[in-house]
Protein backbone atom coordinates (compact mmCIF):
# COMPACT_ATOMS: atom_id res chain seq x y z
CA UNK A 1 0.00 0.00 0.00
CA UNK A 2 2.91 2.49 0.79
CA UNK A 3 4.73 1.80 -2.53
CA UNK A 4 1.58 2.41 -4.50
CA UNK A 5 1.03 5.54 -2.48
CA UNK A 6 4.79 6.21 -3.35
CA UNK A 7 4.30 5.88 -6.86
CA UNK A 8 1.50 8.02 -7.25
CA UNK A 9 3.00 10.46 -5.30
CA UNK A 10 5.90 10.45 -8.27
CA UNK A 11 3.50 10.51 -10.64
CA UNK A 12 1.91 13.35 -9.87
CA UNK A 13 5.31 15.48 -9.45
CA UNK A 14 6.34 13.94 -12.83
CA UNK A 15 2.56 14.99 -14.17
CA UNK A 16 2.85 18.84 -12.29
CA UNK A 17 6.55 19.30 -13.47
CA UNK A 18 6.22 18.64 -17.06
CA UNK A 19 3.11 20.59 -17.33
CA UNK A 20 4.98 23.69 -15.87
CA UNK A 21 7.61 22.96 -18.23
CA UNK A 22 5.13 22.89 -21.27
CA UNK A 23 3.29 26.00 -19.76
CA UNK A 24 6.34 28.38 -18.77
CA UNK A 25 9.28 27.10 -20.54
CA UNK A 26 8.74 25.70 -23.75
CA UNK A 27 8.41 28.35 -26.58
CA UNK A 28 5.84 26.10 -29.30
CA UNK A 29 2.58 25.18 -28.77
CA UNK A 30 1.63 21.94 -27.15
CA UNK A 31 -1.19 19.85 -29.10
CA UNK A 32 -1.35 17.15 -26.40
CA UNK A 33 -4.98 17.31 -25.40
CA UNK A 34 -4.51 15.35 -21.67
CA UNK A 35 -2.50 17.97 -19.94
CA UNK A 36 -3.16 19.02 -16.56
CA UNK A 37 -3.47 23.24 -17.38
CA UNK A 38 -5.98 22.38 -20.45
CA UNK A 39 -7.87 20.61 -18.15
CA UNK A 40 -8.29 23.21 -15.61
CA UNK A 41 -9.27 25.72 -18.69
CA UNK A 42 -11.53 23.84 -19.63
CA UNK A 43 -13.57 22.68 -16.23
CA UNK A 44 -13.33 26.77 -15.18
CA UNK A 45 -14.15 28.61 -18.52
CA UNK A 46 -17.26 26.82 -19.09
CA UNK A 47 -19.00 27.48 -15.85
CA UNK A 48 -17.35 31.00 -15.71
CA UNK A 49 -18.49 31.69 -19.21
CA UNK A 50 -22.00 30.60 -18.59
CA UNK A 51 -22.44 32.65 -15.74
CA UNK A 52 -21.08 35.76 -17.62
CA UNK A 53 -23.74 34.90 -20.16
CA UNK A 54 -26.21 35.76 -17.61
CA UNK A 55 -25.39 38.98 -16.82
CA UNK A 56 -27.72 41.33 -19.20
CA UNK A 57 -25.30 44.34 -18.28
CA UNK A 58 -22.47 44.82 -20.99
CA UNK A 59 -20.29 46.27 -19.00
CA UNK A 60 -20.62 44.20 -15.84
CA UNK A 61 -20.44 40.98 -18.23
CA UNK A 62 -17.00 42.38 -19.97
CA UNK A 63 -15.59 42.91 -16.02
CA UNK A 64 -16.32 39.62 -15.06
CA UNK A 65 -14.88 37.87 -18.01
CA UNK A 66 -11.95 40.41 -17.26
CA UNK A 67 -10.97 38.86 -13.92
CA UNK A 68 -10.83 34.68 -15.70
CA UNK A 69 -7.32 35.61 -17.23
CA UNK A 70 -5.13 37.08 -14.43
CA UNK A 71 -7.68 34.83 -11.74
CA UNK A 72 -6.75 31.21 -13.74
CA UNK A 73 -2.87 32.32 -13.58
CA UNK A 74 -2.95 32.34 -10.17
CA UNK A 75 -5.51 29.46 -9.70
CA UNK A 76 -3.07 27.48 -12.00
CA UNK A 77 -0.02 27.93 -9.78
CA UNK A 78 -1.61 26.96 -7.00
CA UNK A 79 -3.12 24.06 -8.23
CA UNK A 80 0.65 23.52 -9.12
CA UNK A 81 1.60 24.26 -5.50
CA UNK A 82 -0.57 22.31 -4.30
CA UNK A 83 -0.29 19.18 -6.57
CA UNK A 84 3.49 19.16 -5.32
CA UNK A 85 2.86 19.88 -1.73
CA UNK A 86 0.76 16.70 -1.60
CA UNK A 87 2.36 14.55 -3.67
CA UNK A 88 5.54 15.16 -1.37
CA UNK A 89 3.49 14.41 1.32
CA UNK A 90 2.92 11.02 0.40
CA UNK A 91 6.31 9.93 -0.67
CA UNK A 92 7.15 10.96 3.05
CA UNK A 93 4.39 8.75 4.00
CA UNK A 94 5.27 5.96 1.70
CA UNK A 95 9.03 5.96 3.07
CA UNK A 96 7.93 5.81 6.81
CA UNK A 97 6.32 8.97 8.03
CA UNK A 98 10.38 9.24 9.09
CA UNK A 99 9.90 13.01 10.62
CA UNK A 100 9.80 14.08 14.29
CA UNK A 101 6.98 16.52 15.17
CA UNK A 102 6.87 18.58 18.62
CA UNK A 103 3.98 17.54 21.03
CA UNK A 104 2.54 15.47 17.88
CA UNK A 105 2.62 12.00 16.49
CA UNK A 106 4.03 11.31 13.11
CA UNK A 107 1.57 10.33 10.29
CA UNK A 108 0.19 11.99 7.08
CA UNK A 109 -1.12 14.85 8.61
CA UNK A 110 2.57 15.67 10.42
CA UNK A 111 3.97 14.75 6.70
CA UNK A 112 1.51 16.87 4.70
CA UNK A 113 1.92 20.20 7.13
CA UNK A 114 6.64 19.15 6.76
CA UNK A 115 5.83 18.90 3.31
CA UNK A 116 4.00 22.33 2.59
CA UNK A 117 6.74 24.50 5.28
CA UNK A 118 9.34 22.66 2.92
CA UNK A 119 7.70 23.73 -0.13
CA UNK A 120 7.75 27.41 0.90
CA UNK A 121 10.84 27.17 2.75
CA UNK A 122 9.63 28.03 6.03
CA UNK A 123 12.27 26.68 7.86
CA UNK A 124 10.04 26.56 11.12
CA UNK A 125 11.71 23.79 12.28
CA UNK A 126 8.96 22.13 14.49
CA UNK A 127 8.99 19.28 12.00
CA UNK A 128 11.99 17.45 11.14
CA UNK A 129 13.16 14.52 9.15
CA UNK A 130 15.12 11.90 11.13
CA UNK A 131 16.42 9.05 7.73
CA UNK A 132 18.28 10.03 5.54
CA UNK A 133 15.37 9.13 2.50
CA UNK A 134 13.37 11.87 4.78
CA UNK A 135 16.09 13.72 4.79
CA UNK A 136 16.85 14.00 0.77
CA UNK A 137 13.27 13.96 -0.32
CA UNK A 138 13.10 17.62 1.73
CA UNK A 139 16.01 18.66 -0.08
CA UNK A 140 14.38 17.94 -3.39
CA UNK A 141 11.36 19.60 -2.15
CA UNK A 142 12.55 22.32 -1.29
CA UNK A 143 14.60 22.85 -4.56
CA UNK A 144 11.23 22.42 -6.29
CA UNK A 145 9.73 24.75 -4.28
CA UNK A 146 12.96 27.34 -5.11
CA UNK A 147 12.56 26.56 -8.98
CA UNK A 148 9.18 27.14 -9.23
CA UNK A 149 8.91 30.33 -7.69
CA UNK A 150 11.51 31.54 -9.93
CA UNK A 151 9.14 30.56 -12.87
CA UNK A 152 6.82 32.50 -12.00
CA UNK A 153 8.96 35.27 -11.01
CA UNK A 154 10.38 35.14 -14.70
CA UNK A 155 7.23 34.09 -16.44
CA UNK A 156 4.53 37.53 -14.97
CA UNK A 157 7.49 39.61 -16.33
CA UNK A 158 6.94 37.98 -20.26
CA UNK A 159 4.20 37.40 -20.42
CA UNK A 160 1.90 40.96 -18.95
CA UNK A 161 5.28 42.51 -21.65
CA UNK A 162 3.73 40.90 -24.59
CA UNK A 163 -0.06 41.60 -23.29
CA UNK A 164 0.96 45.80 -23.40
CA UNK A 165 3.09 45.11 -26.99
CA UNK A 166 -0.72 43.95 -28.17
CA UNK A 167 -2.89 46.60 -26.06
CA UNK A 168 -0.52 49.30 -27.47
CA UNK A 169 -1.44 48.63 -31.39
CA UNK A 170 -5.06 48.34 -30.17
CA UNK A 171 -5.25 51.72 -28.20
CA UNK A 172 -3.62 53.33 -31.60
CA UNK A 173 -6.20 51.57 -33.91
CA UNK A 174 -9.13 53.91 -32.17
CA UNK A 175 -8.42 56.83 -33.51
CA UNK A 176 -7.66 55.35 -36.77
CA UNK A 177 -10.83 52.97 -37.41
CA UNK A 178 -13.00 54.08 -34.74
CA UNK A 179 -14.29 52.28 -31.87
CA UNK A 180 -15.28 49.27 -32.73
CA UNK A 181 -12.95 49.28 -35.45
CA UNK A 182 -14.19 48.50 -38.85
CA UNK A 183 -12.70 48.31 -42.06
CA UNK A 184 -14.80 50.64 -43.81
CA UNK A 185 -14.36 53.17 -41.19
CA UNK A 186 -10.21 52.81 -41.32
CA UNK A 187 -10.29 52.98 -45.02
CA UNK A 188 -12.20 56.25 -45.08
CA UNK A 189 -10.35 58.17 -42.41
CA UNK A 190 -7.19 57.38 -44.16
CA UNK A 191 -8.44 58.61 -47.29
CA UNK A 192 -10.10 61.98 -45.90
CA UNK A 193 -6.65 62.40 -44.73
CA UNK A 194 -4.78 61.99 -47.31
CA UNK A 195 -2.96 59.10 -46.25
CA UNK A 196 -3.66 55.90 -48.52
CA UNK A 197 0.60 55.74 -48.31
CA UNK A 198 0.30 56.02 -44.56
CA UNK A 199 -2.44 52.67 -44.87
CA UNK A 200 0.44 50.89 -46.47
CA UNK A 201 2.45 51.34 -43.38
CA UNK A 202 -0.03 50.22 -40.98
CA UNK A 203 -0.79 47.20 -42.99
CA UNK A 204 2.71 46.81 -42.43
CA UNK A 205 2.93 47.16 -38.47
CA UNK A 206 0.05 44.63 -38.34
CA UNK A 207 2.18 42.34 -40.24
CA UNK A 208 4.82 42.66 -37.48
CA UNK A 209 1.66 43.13 -34.77
CA UNK A 210 -0.29 39.33 -36.28
CA UNK A 211 3.38 37.70 -36.15
CA UNK A 212 3.97 38.62 -32.42
CA UNK A 213 0.81 37.51 -31.77
CA UNK A 214 0.79 34.54 -33.10
CA UNK A 215 3.65 33.47 -31.04
CA UNK A 216 3.06 35.05 -27.93
CA UNK A 217 -0.17 33.81 -27.91
CA UNK A 218 0.90 29.74 -28.64
CA UNK A 219 3.54 30.49 -26.36
CA UNK A 220 1.22 31.73 -23.52
CA UNK A 221 -2.40 30.48 -24.84
CA UNK A 222 -3.86 32.39 -21.46
CA UNK A 223 -3.16 35.60 -22.93
CA UNK A 224 -6.43 34.81 -25.33
CA UNK A 225 -8.44 35.18 -22.07
CA UNK A 226 -6.70 38.39 -21.19
CA UNK A 227 -9.20 41.69 -22.37
CA UNK A 228 -8.38 44.73 -23.71
CA UNK A 229 -8.90 47.77 -21.60
CA UNK A 230 -12.48 49.20 -22.82
CA UNK A 231 -14.84 46.34 -22.90
CA UNK A 232 -15.74 48.04 -26.90
CA UNK A 233 -12.09 46.45 -27.94
CA UNK A 234 -10.49 43.20 -28.30
CA UNK A 235 -7.21 41.76 -29.93
CA UNK A 236 -9.86 39.72 -32.10
CA UNK A 237 -11.62 42.65 -33.41
CA UNK A 238 -9.04 44.55 -34.32
CA UNK A 239 -7.18 41.53 -36.02
CA UNK A 240 -10.54 40.92 -37.68
CA UNK A 241 -10.80 44.44 -38.77
CA UNK A 242 -6.97 44.13 -40.06
CA UNK A 243 -8.05 40.79 -42.38
CA UNK A 244 -11.22 42.99 -43.66
CA UNK A 245 -8.92 45.87 -44.38
CA UNK A 246 -6.80 43.38 -46.56
CA UNK A 247 -9.22 41.78 -48.40
CA UNK A 248 -10.91 45.29 -49.78
CA UNK A 249 -7.29 45.78 -50.42
CA UNK A 250 -6.97 42.65 -52.36
CA UNK A 251 -10.10 42.99 -54.46
CA UNK A 252 -9.15 46.32 -55.70
CA UNK A 253 -8.97 50.02 -54.58
CA UNK A 254 -7.47 52.21 -56.83
CA UNK A 255 -4.06 54.03 -56.05
CA UNK A 256 -3.49 51.33 -53.62
CA UNK A 257 -0.68 48.44 -53.89
CA UNK A 258 -2.11 45.27 -53.21
CA UNK A 259 1.56 43.15 -52.03
CA UNK A 260 1.15 44.22 -48.59
CA UNK A 261 -2.15 43.51 -48.00
CA UNK A 262 -1.49 40.11 -49.63
CA UNK A 263 1.54 39.35 -46.74
CA UNK A 264 -0.33 41.40 -43.47
CA UNK A 265 -3.61 38.95 -44.82
CA UNK A 266 -1.66 35.73 -44.99
CA UNK A 267 0.30 36.60 -41.46
CA UNK A 268 -3.25 37.36 -40.07
CA UNK A 269 -4.90 34.52 -41.46
CA UNK A 270 -1.85 32.22 -40.05
CA UNK A 271 -2.80 33.86 -36.65
CA UNK A 272 -5.98 33.31 -36.22
CA UNK A 273 -6.02 29.62 -37.44
CA UNK A 274 -3.08 28.72 -35.47
CA UNK A 275 -5.08 30.54 -32.20
CA UNK A 276 -8.44 28.28 -33.01
CA UNK A 277 -6.63 25.17 -32.81
CA UNK A 278 -5.26 26.17 -29.04
CA UNK A 279 -9.06 25.51 -28.00
CA UNK A 280 -9.66 22.30 -30.50
CA UNK A 281 -12.46 24.40 -31.75
CA UNK A 282 -13.65 23.60 -35.03
CA UNK A 283 -14.46 26.54 -37.48
CA UNK A 284 -17.89 27.65 -37.91
CA UNK A 285 -19.38 27.30 -41.51
CA UNK A 286 -19.18 30.88 -42.96
CA UNK A 287 -23.12 32.27 -43.49
CA UNK A 288 -22.14 35.11 -44.86
CA UNK A 289 -24.21 37.45 -42.37
CA UNK A 290 -21.27 39.45 -41.28
CA UNK A 291 -21.71 41.17 -44.44
CA UNK A 292 -25.24 41.09 -46.47
CA UNK A 293 -25.58 42.21 -50.40
CA UNK A 294 -27.09 45.32 -49.27
CA UNK A 295 -24.50 45.85 -46.43
CA UNK A 296 -21.50 45.58 -49.61
CA UNK A 297 -23.62 47.49 -51.69
CA UNK A 298 -23.77 50.15 -48.29
CA UNK A 299 -20.06 50.18 -47.68
CA UNK A 300 -19.29 50.50 -51.72
CA UNK A 301 -21.20 53.67 -51.78
CA UNK A 302 -19.77 54.94 -48.56
CA UNK A 303 -16.20 54.42 -49.41
CA UNK A 304 -17.06 55.71 -52.87
CA UNK A 305 -18.39 59.15 -51.13
CA UNK A 306 -14.86 59.44 -49.44
CA UNK A 307 -13.03 59.08 -52.32
CA UNK A 308 -11.83 55.46 -51.87
CA UNK A 309 -12.92 53.61 -55.32
CA UNK A 310 -13.49 50.38 -54.94
CA UNK A 311 -13.04 47.95 -57.55
CA UNK A 312 -16.48 46.75 -59.53
CA UNK A 313 -15.99 44.37 -62.09
CA UNK A 314 -17.38 40.87 -62.62
CA UNK A 315 -16.30 38.21 -60.28
CA UNK A 316 -14.93 40.80 -57.64
CA UNK A 317 -17.91 40.24 -54.90
CA UNK A 318 -16.81 36.53 -55.57
CA UNK A 319 -13.07 37.04 -54.55
CA UNK A 320 -14.41 38.84 -52.12
CA UNK A 321 -16.39 35.75 -50.61
CA UNK A 322 -13.55 33.66 -51.28
CA UNK A 323 -11.18 35.81 -49.11
CA UNK A 324 -13.28 35.64 -46.27
CA UNK A 325 -14.45 32.20 -46.37
CA UNK A 326 -10.64 31.99 -45.45
CA UNK A 327 -10.55 32.83 -41.82
CA UNK A 328 -14.12 34.29 -41.45
CA UNK A 329 -15.01 30.57 -40.02
CA UNK A 330 -12.08 30.81 -37.57
CA UNK A 331 -12.84 34.52 -35.80
CA UNK A 332 -16.38 33.68 -35.96
CA UNK A 333 -15.86 30.17 -33.63
CA UNK A 334 -13.16 31.88 -31.43
CA UNK A 335 -16.00 35.19 -30.85
CA UNK A 336 -18.40 32.82 -29.90
CA UNK A 337 -15.96 30.47 -27.47
CA UNK A 338 -14.04 33.36 -26.00
CA UNK A 339 -17.07 35.97 -26.03
CA UNK A 340 -15.49 38.51 -27.89
CA UNK A 341 -17.77 40.05 -30.35
CA UNK A 342 -16.84 41.09 -33.90
CA UNK A 343 -16.76 44.43 -35.36
CA UNK A 344 -18.94 45.01 -38.59
CA UNK A 345 -17.50 45.91 -41.72
CA UNK A 346 -19.40 49.27 -41.43
CA UNK A 347 -19.13 51.73 -38.81
CA UNK A 348 -21.96 52.43 -36.29
CA UNK A 349 -23.95 55.17 -37.10
CA UNK A 350 -23.38 58.35 -34.57
CA UNK A 351 -20.67 56.14 -32.72
CA UNK A 352 -18.16 57.79 -30.25
CA UNK A 353 -14.53 56.70 -30.34
CA UNK A 354 -13.04 55.76 -26.85
CA UNK A 355 -11.00 58.91 -27.14
CA UNK A 356 -13.45 60.96 -27.03
CA UNK A 357 -14.86 59.71 -23.96
CA UNK A 358 -14.47 61.03 -20.12
CA UNK A 359 -15.92 60.48 -17.51
CA UNK A 360 -16.03 64.14 -15.81
CA UNK A 361 -16.52 66.15 -18.63
CA UNK A 362 -20.18 67.03 -20.48
CA UNK A 363 -19.47 69.26 -23.73
CA UNK A 364 -22.10 70.23 -25.98
CA UNK A 365 -21.07 69.12 -29.41
CA UNK A 366 -18.89 71.21 -31.75
CA UNK A 367 -19.14 71.93 -35.22
CA UNK A 368 -16.84 69.73 -36.88
CA UNK A 369 -15.18 72.44 -39.54
CA UNK A 370 -12.45 73.26 -37.25
CA UNK A 371 -11.41 69.52 -36.35
CA UNK A 372 -11.70 68.37 -39.83
CA UNK A 373 -9.51 71.66 -41.15
CA UNK A 374 -6.82 69.94 -38.04
CA UNK A 375 -6.97 66.38 -38.82
CA UNK A 376 -6.52 66.98 -42.24
CA UNK A 377 -10.42 66.45 -43.04
CA UNK A 378 -11.19 62.91 -40.69
CA UNK A 379 -13.70 63.71 -38.13
CA UNK A 380 -15.84 60.56 -36.55
CA UNK A 381 -19.26 60.64 -35.89
CA UNK A 382 -19.85 61.06 -32.19
CA UNK A 383 -23.07 61.58 -30.57
CA UNK A 384 -23.57 63.49 -27.68
CA UNK A 385 -24.35 61.92 -24.51
CA UNK A 386 -24.00 62.21 -20.93
CA UNK A 387 -20.34 62.14 -19.56
CA UNK A 388 -18.92 62.04 -23.21
CA UNK A 389 -16.87 65.27 -24.70
CA UNK A 390 -18.39 65.86 -28.08
CA UNK A 391 -15.19 66.79 -30.00
CA UNK A 392 -16.52 66.47 -33.85
CA UNK A 393 -19.23 65.23 -35.82
CA UNK A 394 -18.99 63.21 -39.44
CA UNK A 395 -21.09 64.21 -41.82
CA UNK A 396 -23.05 61.62 -43.58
Amino acid sequence: MRLLIGLLGLLIIVVVLWDAFETIVLPRRVTRRIRLTRLLYRSTWEPWSAIARSVRNSKRRETLLGFYGPLSVLMLLTVWAMGLVVAMAMIQWAIGSNVAALNASSGFLSDLYFSGTTFFTLGLGDVTPVSRAARFATVVEAGMGLGLLALVIGYFPVMYQAFSRREASIAMLDARAGTPPTAGELLRRHREGQGMEALDQLLRDWEHWSADLLESHLSYPVLCFFRSQHDNQSWLASLTTVLDTCSLVMVGIDGMPKWQAQLTFKMARHAVVDIAQIFNTSPLKADGLRLSNEEFTRLRAMLSDSGVALRNEPGDENTLAELRTMYEPYIAVLSRYLMMPLPSWLPKARATDNWQTSAWEIRPRANDQPFRKCMGGVAPAVSSTRKVAAVGERRD
